[in-house]
């Protein structure tokens, strides 16, 4: 049986700083995936879904941090095609907020902290590590086989 390439994936990675400039992680314990430190998010995949919206659904289904999605800004966009597919992230910041995040799929999450930027715990998640250097440029090193875009620009490199 002959199978086609994987669909493209089309997602979002929101960062939620705190008052005192903490990010809230969430460790991954995903079946099937190395653990790692990673920010809410997931995938753009309600029919019309802005990546403002899919940011604030995504955080309320993961942390039961209700955020409106107006309040939601798009950063930039990464692009790759690590996975053998084509991946489209969107970095999307939160507003500030404290609230406390409640582990809603202890299958997928096994507790959330905030950290501060300079002291983020490891291994980080890739593609979060990716949308936090669109938050704070010079956080993490973009690979040469990862592009991002900020928005209303164009393509950029790290390396």
């Amino acid at each position: 049986m002959t199978t086609g390439p994987k669909p493209p994936l089309i997602g979002v990675g929101v960062i939620v700083p705190a008052p005192d400039g903490r990010v809230l992680l969430g460790r991954r314990i995903t079946a099937g995936e190395q653990p790692s430190w990673g920010l809410p998010g997931g995938k753009v995949d309600h029919g019309g879904e802005s990546f403002e919206q899919a940011a604030a659904r995504e955080l309320a289904e993961e942390t039961g941090i209700v955020l409106p999605s107006r309040r939601m800004r798009v950063l930039g966009v990464l692009l790759d095609h690590l996975d053998g597919r084509a991946r489209l992230t969107a970095a999307v910041l939160a507003p500030v907020c404290g609230a406390p995040a409640l582990v809603t799929e202890p299958h997928a999450c096994g507790g959330w902290d905030r950290f501060a930027p300079d002291a983020l715990p490891q291994p980080l998640f890739a593609p979060s590590g990716w949308v936090l250097s669109r938050w704070r440029p010079g956080l993490v090193t973009l690979p040469p086989e990862v592009f991002g875009y900020p928005v209303g620009g164009q393509a950029e490199s790290d390396s």
